[in-house]
């Protein structure tokens, strides 16, 4: 059996993470409390656009280089205008719904409060009525009496994060924004806290995944691995009017491997791997149903010569909404997931 971290430190790590924001572009905040969390145990370089990339160093060297990826950054809003009455217009960061953001309480970078607005239903027409939620239509209300008074808060550029909070259901469930990715970044950070590993290899907190797998691009550029884990949360659809493949994954069922997404086909002897890993550790597996999404295995398989690379995430009901919900024991399969996995690839090659 391979070793394991503390479940208590993965889901202290996990709220403490979702409770910092950090939006593509913006991720300097999580990037100093992973920093602090590492301490002088390994050495750590901030690449030019942000992610961080960890010189992990064990007792042995492996045969072949392994990166371990998780992204920093989560989704939110921007401001792009603020209007003559004081409100201010809005733009996506990252793919996020307008229908989801309507009503929500939201927070400035500045600290400013405020709300998501939207044209009242009754001043609607019978062909608004129909079309889906627009961002062009929406805006924050702070509480401005004006444009003048408005600036003295905000201006165009500033970020707005939502303010729903962290929620431990006590029955094994969590709800958050930002899950995606911190879920990522607490299972590598407590792998780097509790030296579950023994040999060498790279751990790699990426920025800017939710507006075009950015950082990622860099980072692999710069470490060169041989083999790569992309470490995320998923789309699961798990819910009601959901039947058959259309669930996708789904809470409950443990770690999520895919064998293909929109971005990257996977490779097919590592995701062999962790199903033969999963039987002989005792670790819930599944796939995904629908070959839907993408995160930063479709950069890094790409980067320089091609690395070999696999993908294992959390699953996630409203994925890119203000209140993200995964199961403790998925979290918990994925972290025992990535740990046997890497342990297997740097073990022994031939393995693989």
């Amino acid at each position: 059996m391979s070793k394991e971290v503390n479940k208590e430190l993965v889901l202290t790590l996990l709220r403490e993470l979702c409770e910092i924001n950090g939006a593509s572009g913006a991720e300097d905040k999580v990037r100093e409390y992973i920093i602090g969390k590492i301490g002088g145990s390994c050495k750590v370089k901030v690449n030019p656009l942000g992610c961080l990339i960890v010189d992990y160093k064990g007792e042995k060297k492996p045969k072949e280089k392994l990166m371990l990826a998780a992204h920093m950054d989560e989704v939110g809003l921007i401001v792009t205008d603020v209007n003559s009455d004081g409100t201010l217009c809005i733009a996506p960061v990252g793919g996020v719904e307008a229908d989801a953001v309507i009503g929500r309480q939201v927070v400035l970078e500045t600290g400013r409060q405020g709300a998501v607005g939207s044209k009242a239903v009754h001043n609607m027409t019978a062909e608004e009525k129909k079309k889906p939620a627009q961002f062009d239509k929406l805006y924050i209300d702070i509480g401005a009496a004006d444009k003048k008074d408005a600036l003295d808060y905000v201006s165009a550029g500033c970020y707005a994060y939502f303010t729903d909070g962290f929620y431990d259901s006590g029955y094994g469930y969590m709800r958050s924004k930002a899950i995606d990715d911190r879920a990522g970044c607490a299972v590598l950070l407590a792998m780097i806290m509790e030296n579950v590993l023994d040999y060498d290899c790279t751990f790699v907190f990426t920025t800017r995944e939710e507006i075009g797998l950015l950082g990622a691009r860099t980072a692999v550029f710069e470490t060169a691995p041989d083999i790569a884990i992309v470490i995320d949360a998923t789309t699961a659809a798990d819910i009601p009017l959901s039947e058959g493949a259309k669930r996708c994954c789904e809470l409950g069922k443990g770690a999520v491997v895919p064998f293909m997404d929109r971005s990257t086909v996977y490779d097919r002897e590592l995701y062999a791997l962790s199903e033969k890993v999963a039987k002989e550790e005792g670790i819930l597996r599944q796939t995904k149903t629908v070959i839907a999404g993408g995160n930063d295995a479709g950069a890094i398989h790409t980067g320089r010569t091609g690395v070999r690379t696999l993908a294992v995430s959390v699953p996630c009901r409203y994925l890119h909404t203000p209140c993200c919900v995964i199961k403790e024991s998925d979290l918990m399969d994925t972290c025992r997931m990535v740990t046997a996995l890497s342990a297997r690839l740097l073990t022994d090659k031939k393995k693989a």
